[in-house]
């Protein structure tokens, strides 16, 4: 039997949601000091991994500590592994705020460390194709990614691929080699540690991974603050013996030393398996039904950090806005882009004390006040436009929309749903619309497929949409037909527009919700619905930025895709989509239909459904300002619906 080479690291967090700042020196104490001394004691090869804000912190507070890190890793007992500056979910953010994180977090790397580090952690798991030419850019010379969520989604994966370095392909093309952590030996190594198995079961579970040829394993590669320290997050968390869990993390070390099927390594010595056997492939780790892979189990997904939380939408609303005044202006200091990425930072959505709450904003308002006000995105058309451009005819429930180049039919008995809507220049057909109820024979698609609207889900209660009966106004106003209605609901007005331009193709929707507050629920709007007898199922695909320069693009190959499939009662949705650009694209080979959204007006996320239906398909992009989960099960009502504004624009396009 071949040697099973572990490998191991520790995560250091200073900013963890639910740890006060005043604990932070007992977080040092308790937990980080105790991993220094285990690996000079023990000659232990084992990593750690921290932001730069955490080794910034920790250098505040006990500078001593990160001159013991420094000594030991450049005598080679450690390895410092890096992240960035802050912990931010990187395909949920632009691609100049991944590159700013990277290149500040690195800059205080090396000034308190004296080196640069090799290796990169994903962020929270969190992985998209678009990062990947960022850590290149970087310099790092390779990234730790899970493998169980992605090689999950993909059954032609080898099994065996898992025990070696494989390499992460890249939106661009480029590729960066990918050295896999794994949930469950990390989860299993905590129970051990916190007194739920035994050591001898512990290494059973190790023994189990030996193979015939010598193969790398990841033993831990998750947090620290969770030994000897209880961070309170959640009310399951293991109760502390009068055993130091720390004492239990050296014998189960001391243990595999002394058992001859181990091997201890350092985490970048995995990279010397490349030229072996299975290692080295060139793999996508994102697929069209998980294009955003996250750690652990299911209800660990991307919407965690995106929509769920005290106020997701509210503070990633105001990062972007953030974000665009400094984009815009050429001066902008790098200590605002600093400033930017700590605020982005995980922590801050997820369980984050009501202290800490209030900490953040009132560091985003300061930002926002020293920065210059970015101008508004409305641009009027200078020509006077006569109303005779635009044909408007009332047709008993439907209200017909031409000009020269296109067509538009909005429902009127369905709050302006969007029952067609067709581009002369690509195609006679509607690109989007509504599929009536029977459309599908097959039962589970017998409901009515609409385009345009919105859905707010509250658990235990009805449905509350747009999808009433209106009776709309028109006018041309800057150049453009403006088509508006307002629609009452329990919670308050709704004020419902859409835009059609007058020499081109294409049309905006625009929600504007009065509602005080929101009960916590789903909010799922801007439905965009293809119309199937139009675009061709062989090469169905959609394209979007998940925190990258170049778009990810995602073959859909007939496979479903659900990205809403709620995970349990407690989490409303299983994957989405970062648009990170503000753009999301949908179609086949010979058209597609580009739908834009202003993410500084209301920071929602896409979410795909396809499903091959009888002898059609299902295919829609659902955008949401509303998820649950978790970290949002406390919260009573989401305020920031008082007066949110979300808007998209459809245009279509010819193929690639």
């Amino acid at each position: 039997m071949g040697l099973l080479k572990l490998f191991s690291f520790f995560h250091l967090n200073l900013a963890f949601s639910s740890i006060e700042e005043e604990a932070r020196p007992e977080v040092i104490r308790c937990c980080y000091w105790p991993l220094l001394r285990l690996i000079r004691e023990q000659r232990l090869p084992l990593g750690i991994e921290a932001s730069g804000y955490t080794l910034e912190e920790i250098s505040r507070l006990d500078p001593e500590w990160v001159a013991e890190l420094r000594e030991l890793c450049t005598r080679g007992l450690a390895e410092f592994i890096g992240s960035g500056y802050a912990q931010l979910i990187g395909p949920l953010v632009p691609a100049a705020v991944n590159r700013a994180n990277q290149r500040i977090g690195l800059r205080v790397y090396e000034e308190l460390l004296g080196f640069r580090p090799e290796l990169v952690l994903v962020s929270e798991q969190a992985y998209s194709a678009g990062l990947v030419p960022i850590y290149r850019e970087a310099g790092y010379r390779a990234l730790i990614m899970e493998w169980d969520n992605p090689g999950s989604a993909r059954p032609g994966w080898q099994p065996h691929w898992r025990y070696l370095p494989q390499y992460a392909l890249g939106a661009d093309g480029s590729a960066l080699p990918v050295i896999w952590n794994k949930s469950i030996p990390f989860q299993k190594f905590q129970r051990y540690v916190h007194g739920e198995m035994e050591l001898s079961e512990y290494l059973e579970f190790l023994g189990s991974r030996v193979g015939s040829e010598e193969r790398t394993f990841s033993l831990y590669g998750n947090d620290a603050e969770i030994f000897d320290f209880r961070p309170g997050r959640f009310h399951t968390e293991a109760a502390m013996g009068g055993e130091s869990e720390w004492g239990r993390i050296a014998r189960l070390y001391a243990a595999v030393r002394e058992d001859g099927r181990f091997n201890l390594i350092r985490p970048s010595e995995v990279l010397a398996f490349l030229d072996r056997p299975g290692a080295g492939n060139h793999l996508h780790l994102e697929s069209a039904a998980q294009p955003v892979p996250v750690k652990k189990q299911a209800k660990y997904n991307v919407m965690r950090w995106a929509l769920t939380g005290r106020d997701d939408l509210g503070l990633n609303t105001l990062c972007w806005r953030i974000y665009e005044a400094l984009a815009a202006d050429a001066d902008s200091l790098e200590t605002d882009w600093k400033e930017l990425c700590y605020l982005w930072g995980s922590d801050f959505r997820t369980h984050i004390t009501a202290r800490r709450w209030q900490g953040v904003q009132e560091r985003l308002s300061a930002l926002r006040q020293r920065l210059k006000p970015v101008p508004s995105r409305v641009v009027s058309e200078a020509c006077e436009v006569p109303a005779e451009t635009f044909r408007v005819e009332r047709n008993g429930a439907f209200l017909d929309i031409e000009t020269d180049s296109q067509r538009l039919r909005l429902n009127c008995r369905r709050g302006l749903a969007v029952d067609g809507w067709w581009d002369r220049a690509l195609s006679e057909q509607s690109l989007v619309g509504t599929l009536p109820h029977g459309y599908y024979d097959d039962i589970h698609y017998g409901a009515d497929y609409y385009t345009g609207h919105f859905v707010l889900e509250i658990p235990c209660r009805h449905k509350i949409t747009d999808l009433a009966g209106v009776d709309p106004r028109w006018a041309v106003v800057d150049g453009r037909l403006k088509v508006s209605a307002e629609i009452s609901t329990s919670l308050g007005p709704v004020r419902k527009e859409i835009l059609v331009a007058r020499d081109r193709p294409g049309f905006e929707i625009i929600h504007h919700f009065h509602w005080p507050t929101c009960p916590n629920g789903t909010l799922r709007l801007g439905h965009v619905t293809l119309n199937p007898e139009l675009f061709e199922q062989a090469s169905l695909f959609y394209r979007t930025h998940n925190g990258g320069d170049v778009a990810e693009t995602f073959p859909l190959h007939n496979e479903p895709v659900n990205h809403l499939a709620p995970v349990s009662a407690l989490v409303s949705a299983s994957h989405g989509l970062g648009v990170t650009s503000g753009v999301v694209e949908l179609g086949d080979a010979r058209r597609r239909v580009r739908i834009e959204v202003d993410k500084s007006a209301a920071a929602v996320t896409g979410h795909i459904l396809y499903a091959p239906v009888d002898e059609r398909y299902f295919f829609r992009l659902v955008l949401s300002a509303m998820e649950m989960d978790d970290t949002s099960c406390h919260v009573a009502s989401r305020a920031v619906f008082s007066d949110l504004k979300v808007r998209m624009k459809l245009t279509g396009l010819a193929g690639d």
